[in-house]
């Protein structure tokens, strides 16, 4: 039996992010009971509602349910690595896998004169550098196979120094024989090149592997030379695997200890702030909450509010909190730090994208439940967005169609609060214009629209939407100034090539963010009247292209034109064609008619002696 869904849970459902991510399922205490990763989270959070489950475990948790919470990051990746560190901290009640005290490994690399690299599960040596954590333990070992093929180190426990290697205390072993490692015990590597070893190595190992893909490229191609398909086969496995390899995660770092990082999204009414504790380079609790904006307080304000109040229900004693922006107010001897490049960037941008993310989701709830509530949401955000006089619930947007000035029509749809209204477009056969001229087929089209409207007595358009540059929108504006509606009807541009919003004699665009509801609703009425238009001009040029000279001849019509021309494909072909192959197309006597069109007989003239 399918799960009953409560009304809260439902509406969460709607409206999760498809992105990767971690879910977290509480009960009615607001008690984690389990942590889950998903490639996509819309998919596999609402999967545990819409099957039924039939393992007595996952009934109950499903029961158990009274709320959802998703952080959404890059990849599946980081999405494994979050998911390990909220088990970890949190411990839920139906969460098995990841309770013991196992971690995923990490490269560790040495603090010596000739440092080594290898796997350990804890990070013990603080003189040592760290790497990581791997998620596959596979790609780790190919990636250390890689580098012991490119860059042989000593993996030897030996006290080496320049002065023992100079004074001949040591004997090579084993790998030195077979080519494993290049001998830096008797002194057949420098230090400098084996320092030189290590800075590529870290370099391989942060991510910046173009120089290892290259070497592999080149040598699986030496091997495919030589025949050695199977050692060619085996580099192409490694370099598959290091290509898909991330060796740098924002949900992991350890360059990031001990720190607290607050991402924020705003709309004016309601601020939103998505929360991270990091400890030892691990994000280890998230949470996102909302916050009423009572007098259009500014960011600093708000955030500082929040960062106090977070701080306080997790009892952090991070000694470092990561901002968008800095404070006036002294936080006590907290360092602020406002990132602007840099993993701490990184991770600040995943936690305000968190934010925003979160703060789309609780609009989408409010929509589903109030759909005039959504409407009007839109339309005055489009009004702050466009500087508009009004919001913009009726809008009229026109474009021209035509092949090389032939079939010129102009087409005007009408959106709605912000939806099309069909029964509203139309489509102007312009009559003026016999050449390519957009701008004179604009100002036909506006012309005989707003003539109309003001005889008919007919309420105006809270916005013009033209599909143009600035020569559209100067022919557009000057029919507005003719009719005196320069001031009535408010009129906006959108360029083809950068989609950019342009309004009457303002050389500078509009700044609309490229992925708000604004641009989407105006790249729709855009997209609608170009489709809107191109459907006209099409039939209309077929239905013209019909009257060819086919149909000049006295007794051959269009069907008659129309069938020859399928077969044919051009009137050229049909002159050159023979009386046989007409007639099977068009018959007897319409064939004749044809045939002597384009091969009249020569009448012989005599002359007299």
């Amino acid at each position: 039996m399918v799960p009953k869904v409560s009304p809260h849970i439902d509406s969460i459902l709607k409206t999760l992010s498809e992105k990767s991510g971690v879910y977290r399922y509480f009960d009615k205490k607001g008690v984690i009971i389990y942590v889950g990763k998903a490639k996509n989270l819309k998919k596999r959070v609402t999967s545990y509602f819409t099957k039924e489950q039939i393992h007595p475990r996952l009934q109950a948790l499903v029961k158990n349910i009274a709320d959802i919470q998703c952080t959404v990051v890059d990849n599946e990746y980081d999405a494994l690595l979050l998911e390990n560190n909220l088990i970890k901290a949190y411990q839920p009640r139906y969460n098995v896998l990841l309770k013991d005290d196992k971690t995923y490994p990490w490269l560790c690399l040495t603090n010596e004169t000739f440092p080594r690299l290898f796997p350990v599960r804890k990070k013990t040596n603080p003189n040592a550098r760290y790497f990581g954590p791997y998620a596959s333990i596979k790609m780790m070992n190919t990636l250390l196979e890689t580098i012991e093929e490119l860059y042989p180190l000593r993996n030897c426990s030996l006290n080496l120094t320049e002065e023992s290697i100079k004074a001949n205390k040591f004997k090579p072993c084993l790998n030195f024989h077979i080519k494993k490692c290049r001998g830096v015990c008797i002194g057949k590597q420098s230090l400098a090149s084996y320092n030189e070893s290590i800075r590529h190595i870290v370099h391989i190992i942060q991510g910046k592997t173009a120089l290892v893909i290259n070497e592999l490229r080149t040598k699986m191609m030496n091997y495919a030379a030589d025949m050695a398909f199977e050692k060619a086969h085996e580099v192409k496995m490694q370099l598959i695997l290091l290509e898909k390899y991330q060796a740098k995660s924002t949900i992991v770092n350890i360059g990031i200890s001990n720190v607290d990082v607050f991402g924020f999204a705003g709309d004016g009414s309601f601020a939103y702030i998505c929360y991270f504790h990091v400890v030892s380079g691990s994000i280890v609790k998230t949470q996102t909450i909302s916050i009423k904006q009572q007098l259009d307080e500014p960011v600093e304000e708000v955030l500082m509010y929040a960062v106090i109040h977070l701080r306080n229900i997790f009892r952090s004693k991070a000694e470092e909190i990561i901002v968008p922006c800095s404070f006036e107010f002294d936080m006590g001897g907290i360092t602020v730090t406002v990132p602007k490049r840099g993993d701490k960037y990184e991770l600040l941008q995943l936690a305000s994208r968190n934010a925003t993310g979160y703060m789309h989701e609780i609009q989408k709830q409010k929509d589903l439940s109030n759909p005039g509530l959504h409407s009007k949401r839109i339309m005055d955000t489009m009004q702050k967005d466009l500087q508009l006089p009004r919001p913009p619930a009726y809008i009229e947007c026109f474009d021209n169609s035509n092949i090389q000035g032939k079939f010129p029509v102009s087409s005007m749809v009408c959106f709605r609060d912000g939806k099309p209204s069909k029964k509203e477009y139309r489509i102007f056969n312009v009559k003026t214009v016999d050449k390519p001229d957009d701008f004179s087929t604009m100002a036909e089209a506006i012309t005989r629209r707003y003539s109309r409207l003001m005889e008919e007595g007919s309420p105006l358009p809270d916005l013009l939407l033209v599909d143009g540059g600035k020569g559209q929108i100067s022919a557009a504006y000057a029919v507005l100034k003719e009719l005196k509606l320069e001031d009535k009807i408010p009129l906006l541009g959108i360029a083809k090539r950068l989609e950019e919003i342009y309004r009457p004699n303002d050389p500078l665009p509009l700044y609309v963010d490229k992925k708000s509801e604004t641009q989407r609703i105006i790249q729709h009425l855009r997209d609608e009247a170009h489709r809107f238009g191109i459907t006209h001009h099409r039939k209309r040029r077929d239905k013209t292209m019909k009257q060819t000279e086919l149909t000049s001849i006295q007794g051959i019509g269009r069907n008659t034109a129309a069938r020859l021309l399928s077969v044919f494909r051009s009137v050229s072909v049909i002159k050159n064609a023979s009386y046989e192959d007409l007639e099977r197309i068009a018959g007897q006597s319409r064939a004749s008619l044809i045939y002597d069109h384009y091969h009249p007989k020569k009448t012989d003239s005599s002359t007299e002696a």
